[in-house]
């Protein structure tokens, strides 16, 4: 049974999540062996982006933040399962993870009345 994360847990899940989801775009970006389907370079961005702004709404306690933080939970779900299929890459094992305790953290966070 999971435990309820405060909000400063769940910022920071997100704050981690946006670095790490940068750091892979450039990783990618730079792996010409392993080209990257133009639609995931894309959801790293879109991911990247939602934690980004999930955490402002949070960090300044807005009254909306439940909304973002119920599409971070889906788009980080998203980007996990793209980065799982590659197994064999260090960087793409570590955003998978980042993406999914983002997304159990910012479900947690849409959930809370």
């Amino acid at each position: 049974m999971a435990t309820q994360l405060t909000m400063s847990e769940c910022i920071d899940n997100c704050l981690n999540c946006h670095r790490i989801c940068l750091e892979t775009l450039g990783h990618a970006l730079h792996q010409p062996t392993k080209p990257m389907l133009e639609a995931h370079l894309g959801l790293l961005v879109d991911c990247e982006q939602i934690c980004q702004t999930s955490a402002d709404f949070m960090l300044r306690s807005s009254e909306l933040h439940q909304h973002t933080c119920k599409v971070c939970a889906e788009i980080c779900s998203h980007c996990a399962e793209l980065c799982s299929v590659f197994h064999e890459d260090e960087q793409m094992q570590a955003c998978e993870t980042a993406c999914r305790r983002c997304a159990e953290a910012c479900q947690q966070m849409a959930l809370a009345a």
